[in-house]
């Protein structure tokens, strides 16, 4: 909350409580993570919206954040969380453009881990409230950093083929979809697993082109794949290490890399012969960035592009668990397990 601090009463609560996540050291988060609850006022200033959260996922970088492992630290003490989705209960008197009752996704530095916060009226995003919850509570990370990987950086159009590793992450998952939409060729890598079959079937019914385990990058499977499509102008690295110098020898001429995670931990493996011979581009992709080049309606487009998507039925979000804020514990634990298949979403409303 903008200007009240944990433990510290406010006058007029128009909320007996409100309870957030907070941390006062970076660390794990299932040790410096605690619940707090303190009264709210609902003294707006004449800019200012009161909200409701109603759900947010955790992400990776939540985590990362929390652990002081992201590019941009918190400033301390910060309450976790950076997406997720909040119902309108109060305006203040100059507020024009957001209703009570319409969903917002708050679009500020403050984390969203919370019951209710107070928020500017400009660092709010309007979004579509006829949206499945968990879709509206996921849609402002990774399915932003799909879209914008898929049509931002290279010119592509019907036809195209995409390469991308990490295929069964959120980002990954999207990226199918938004990819089928526009029919661009997907080529989808993931780790061998116990249920790797399973996965395949699951990313090809998503609308994956071709899903192949990271061994097989090395295989005649891949010279049958180009015998159907041709080779990718663009590829997705979420992982780093091994698996992206794997994915740039398989790219086309003058291909472009994006390189937008790093869950292996270990720093990028570049194919010297494919950078000099082949003229691929190596480029960073952090949607955090983006979003302080662009404008709100710029992010609010973006937004709606996927929001119309997802209402065709052509996009569903990631396999979730909902989990009550009071588990948040619980959820995070989870979250941080190997090959967990299910994104954990905190629901925050009663």
């Amino acid at each position: 909350m903008n200007g009240i601090l944990p433990g510290i009463p406010a006058s007029n609560p128009v909320v007996q409580y409100e309870a957030e996540t907070f941390y006062k050291e970076l660390g794990e988060p299932s040790s410096v993570l605690e619940k707090v609850e303190y009264e709210i006022s609902d003294n707006l200033q004449p800019n200012e919206v009161l909200v409701k959260m109603l759900a947010s996922p955790i992400n990776p970088a939540d985590i990362n954040k929390i652990q002081g492992k992201y590019g941009k630290k918190p400033k301390l003490p910060a309450i976790g969380g950076y997406e997720g989705v909040a119902k309108v209960i109060k305006l203040g008197p100059s507020v024009k453009n957001i209703k009570i009752g319409s969903w917002v996704i708050p679009n500020a530095d403050d984390g969203v881990w919370k019951s209710y916060g107070v928020y500017t009226e400009d660092t709010l995003i309007k979004i579509d409230e006829t949206l499945p919850l968990e879709a509206a509570a996921t849609i402002f990370v990774n399915p932003c950093t799909a879209y914008i990987m898929l049509k931002d950086f290279v010119n592509t159009k019907e036809g195209d083929t995409v390469i991308q590793n990490g295929a069964n992450s959120a980002v990954g998952q999207a990226v199918i979809q938004i990819a089928k939409h526009f029919k661009i060729n997907t080529i989808n890598v993931i780790r061998d697993r116990p249920n790797v079959e399973s996965l395949k079937s699951y990313l090809t019914n998503l609308g994956g082109t071709y899903v192949v385990v990271e061994n097989e990058l090395r295989s005649p499977v891949m010279v049958d794949i180009f015998k159907n499509i041709p080779k990718p102008l663009l590829a997705f690295n979420c992982v780093g290490g091994k698996s992206a110098a794997e994915l740039m020898r398989h790219m086309a001429d003058e291909g472009t890399v994006l390189t937008y995670g790093a869950m292996s931990k270990q720093p990028l493996m570049i194919n010297t012969g494919s950078l000099i011979f082949n003229d691929l581009k190596l480029l960073g992709v952090w949607m955090t960035k983006w979003k302080e080049l662009h404008s709100k309606e710029d992010t609010e487009k973006l937004i709606q592009n996927i929001a119309n998507i997802i209402k065709k039925g052509e996009m569903k979000p990631p396999t979730h668990r909902m989990v009550k804020f009071e588990n948040f514990k619980e959820a995070i634990t989870k979250s941080m397990e190997p090959y967990v298949s299910e994104k954990q979403i905190l629901v925050m409303e009663e």
